[in-house]
């Protein structure tokens, strides 16, 4: 069986605050350490606690679409709930708006009407730093199709519709330190899945009951059976 994306994790120094604000922010019902999918999303949110601090630009970062509420209605609720505006150098006439979680993490409210995120839910899409080898990887890695594969920049999305998962193609931001958020991997034949992912260009890290895997671009990711 094909390896199925359970969540995305992120550490986190306040698991508490992380997931209140998420939860609030996404409309998600909380589950412990963590969010529950809502009906237009496939994978959850985990939160894992570190020590590790935020370091921008991050490798994964979310963009909330603007459908039922407007795009300022989102982001009076976000700084309401504890976030705030951040400045990561986007130019005054940029239509996003980049906003920071409580603990730093940057985030994106992109304007109504924007078409790339068309038909997605309110949680768009999980922007990430990558080469199109790991778009094409991902995309074999969970069956899900190859919605976009342009001029280095990629991205895949459920069959049955949902979020987007996008990587911008070189260049690539530098690395520094581990990578905030990862995928969460869960499976009902974890040996074989191992050999399946390595063989679509995985690299194994650790092996036990959860395992960690990187990708071709060294991201780190788990996988678990089911």
């Amino acid at each position: 069986m094909t390896a199925h994306l359970r969540a995305l994790a992120v550490r986190t120094a306040d698991v508490e605050v992380a997931a209140t604000f998420w939860g609030g922010l996404l409309g998600w019902r909380r589950a412990g350490a963590g969010l529950l999918p809502d009906a237009d999303a496939p994978f959850g949110i985990t939160f894992v606690d570190s020590a590790e601090p935020v370091r921008l630009p991050a490798q994964v970062h979310l963009h909330l679409r603007s459908s039922s509420s407007t795009q300022q209605e989102t982001v009076d609720r976000a700084i309401a709930l504890g976030a705030a505006h951040l400045d990561v150098g986007q130019l005054p006439d940029e239509d996003h708006v980049v906003l920071a979680d409580p603990e730093g993490n940057a985030f994106c409210v992109v304007e109504q009407g924007n078409r790339w995120l068309a038909g997605t839910p309110f949680l768009g899409e999980l922007a990430c730093d990558g080469t199109r080898d790991v778009g094409v990887f991902w995309s074999a890695a969970l069956g899900w199709p190859l919605v976009h594969d342009e001029d280095g920049e990629t991205a895949i999305q459920p069959p049955g519709g949902g979020p987007k998962i996008a990587w911008g193609g070189p260049p690539l931001d530098e690395r520094r330190g581990r990578n905030r958020m990862w995928f969460d991997l869960v499976t009902d034949d974890l040996e074989a899945e191992v050999d399946r992912l390595v063989a679509l260009g995985a690299t194994l890290v650790s092996r036990g009951d959860d395992v960690e895997l990187a990708d071709p671009d060294g991201n780190e990711f788990h996988l678990r059976r089911e």
